[in-house]
Order: structure tokens, then C-alpha cells, then sequence
């Protein structure tokens, strides 16, 4: 059975929502025109987009609605639910009542449901690509920190397993996970042996250790480095050698194909080495570029990733939604070309 979050889950500036903070001017004189001239009509609004698309958002549009509209008590929401995968047009929501007491949050749920929409979709088409594979959230460093919650959350609902920060993981439980930065690298004057063996000695053993090997651009010698002194320890190497790199172990190979970044031959020559040291047991994780395009890249030419870090083009392709109003007062009224499409699949808030 489908579950809804709890509006209480979600942080909402409520007072500075109600009060029009966030909205379209347009819409804050609208509610002092209707106001004014006291013209309350119940209206019935849908709200669509024009993708296939993981819809997401939707939990959090409920909650600004029941927290910041104005007689919430007289409004009916009806929804899809955070993790229906919809068609182009389909209504993911509808909301009824007195114009004039919600007309403000339009502005607000439809970015919020367009956000988390986005990043959902862009969540799963990875998932999907990696064929069972775990794929982590590498990226809160690519937005402004106070998106973080919410984004952690689509991607859960995109089907993420794991997250980096603790805020991405806030709605639903998750640890931020992650390895060493680079930074830590060149503080131990850009020895990864050290910076790693500082990493095991200090941190909480229950912390799977994760070594960073594309420092010094020689992922092969610094892996087997790290792996001879962990042993059982280490439970993977991180590869995200830079696009405008190409590492010691490719050169020979060099001829054929893009040798730059984290390309398959540098992560089959990591495996390789790795295995014939009878480390079979490491892992090995890739980051730096990947997208669902190139996830379904590797994994068609089996390339032996066993867990991809994506962080930037979670971001990418916005997925537009529109709010109209269909009907007033029970009658059809509505833009030309935006007739009232009911949704059977929609469930009452």
C-alpha cells in the first residue's frame, strides 16, 4: 500500500509562503482583486507536464497546500503519489476550492514538484542503466545547499542507494556516504597511502573503506598500494580521473577509442591488476561524468563498475509543470486547449 509523508516531515517557511514571499506578483494582486471586488469562486485546478517522467513533489505540494493556504479546510486535494511513473499530459494533481485561498502557492508547488520531478526521472533512467547496480548521489556540491533535502529525497524516490550528505538523506534515513577528498590526499603532501591509512586508523570501523586512486594519475599502482596495506579492509578503490586526464595504466592501449577520464580500459586494467593480487573482494567505483547515457555504455560493454557515483546530471533537462484552472463552480471553463483530463489514478488527500 502506497504511504504518503506526513506534512509535519517537510521544513516550510510557512508564514513567509503564506504571506506571498515566494509567489508571482501577479498571483498576490490576483488575491487582492478577488478580494476586493469579493469574488469567490470554487475553481477546480490541474496540474500536468508534458514528459514521461517519475513524478515527485508531490507530498511536499500537499503539505505547503494544508499549512499555507488560506481555509485549507475547504480545499480538496486529490494526487498521484511520489514515485508514479506518468505519461505526457497526465493530471498528477488536482486541487479545489476558493481561488482566492491558494491562488499564492502556485508559484511555489509547481517549482517543487518540477524540481524533484527532474531529479527523480534523471534518478531512475540511471538506476535502470546500471542494471542492479548501486548508484550513488554525488550532487550536492553542483546546487545550493538548501535544496539538499528535497533532492535527497527525489533521488530516493528514484531509487538511489545512497546519498553524500547527511541533509540528502534527512526524509528518509540515510548516512552520507563517501570516500576521502583529494584534499585530504594533499594534505599528506600527495601520498594516498597515507591519507588512506589515516582514514582507517581514525574513522568509525563500521564506515566501509573507500580509497580515492586517481591522484597521481596511476590508478593501478595506487590501488594495489592501498590494497596491500588494507587487505580485507578495503572494501573499494574510487576512480574519477579527470576528462581532460588519461591515466599512466591506458597509454599503451591508446589508439582505438577516448582514452580521457574514467574510460573501460582503465577501470578492466584496475580490475585486473586487483584480481591477479587475489584482491577480488574490492570493488570498484567510478565517478566523474557518468550519466545514464554512459552508465548504459559501460554496463552494454561489461565493464566490470560495481557501483557508479553520478552527481551533475542529476541536474539536467528541467521537466516543466503547468497549473490551469478547468472548472468554476462546477462548470467548464478553461485556456483554450486545456480541457479538464480527469485522472482515475488520482487519490484523495
Amino acid at each position: 500500500m502506497k504511504k504518503r509523508l506526513s506534512p509535519d516531515v517537510f521544513r516550510i517557511p510557512v508564514e513567509e509562503i503564506k504571506n506571498g514571499f515566494y509567489s508571482d506578483a501577479y498571483f498576490l494582486r490576483t488575491r487582492e482583486i478577488l478580494h476586493k471586488d469579493n469574488h469567490h469562486r470554487r475553481v477546480l485546478m490541474q496540474i500536468f507536464q508534458r514528459q514521461h517522467a517519475v513524478v515527485c513533489g508531490l507530498d511536499e505540494a500537499i503539505a505547503i497546500i494544508k499549512k499555507c493556504a488560506y481555509n485549507p479546510e475547504n480545499i480538496t486535494i486529490k494526487a498521484l503519489y511520489d514515485g508514479d511513473e506518468v505519461e505526457p499530459w497526465e493530471t498528477v494533481m488536482t486541487i479545489e476550492g476558493d481561488w482566492a485561498d491558494f491562488t499564492h502557492l502556485e508559484t511555489v508547488i509547481l517549482g517543487v514538484i518540477a524540481r524533484q520531478t527532474k531529479i527523480a526521472t534523471n534518478v531512475r533512467k540511471a538506476v535502470k542503466a546500471a542494471n542492479g547496480k548501486p548508484v550513488i548521489f554525488f550532487s550536492a556540491r553542483y546546487d545550493h545547499y538548501s535544496v539538499q533535502l528535497s533532492d535527497g529525497y527525489a533521488a530516493f524516490i528514484g531509487g538511489i542507494s545512497g546519498v553524500s550528505t547527511p541533509a540528502n538523506g534527512y526524509y528518509w534515513g540515510a548516512p552520507g556516504q563517501g570516500t576521502i577528498p583529494h584534499g585530504l590526499i594533499a594534505t599528506y603532501d600527495g601520498d594516498t597511502l597515507r591519507a588512506t591509512k589515516a582514514f582507517d586508523q581514525h574513522i568509525d570501523p563500521s564506515v566501509k573503506r573507500v580509497a580515492l586512486v586517481d591522484y597521481n594519475n596511476d590508478c593501478v599502482a595506487t590501488s594495489l598500494a592501498v590494497a596491500r596495506e588494507l587487505g580485507e579492509r578495503l572494501w573499494a578503490v574510487r576512480l574519477d580521473t579527470s576528462n581532460t586526464m588519461v591515466d599512466k595504466s591506458v597509454l599503451p592501449y591508446m589508439g582505438t577509442f577516448n582514452p580521457t577520464g574514467v574510460c573501460p580500459q582503465l577501470v578492466r586494467n584496475v580490475r585486473e591488476a586487483l584480481d591477479r593480487e587475489g584482491f577480488n573482494h574490492v570493488k570498484i567505483m567510478v565517478s566523474g561524468g557518468f550519466t545514464a547515457e554512459k552508465i548504459t555504455e559501460f554496463e552494454a560493454a561489461r565493464v566490470p563498475v560495481d557501483i557508479y557515483a553520478v552527481g551533475s546530471s542529476f541536474f539536467n533537462h528541467n521537466i516543466d509543470f503547468t497549473a490551469d484552472i478547468v472548472m468554476v463552480d462546477g462548470e467548464p471553463q478553461a485556456k483554450a486547449g486545456r480541457a479538464y483530463r480527469p485522472n482515475p489514478r488520482l487519490e484523495p488527500v
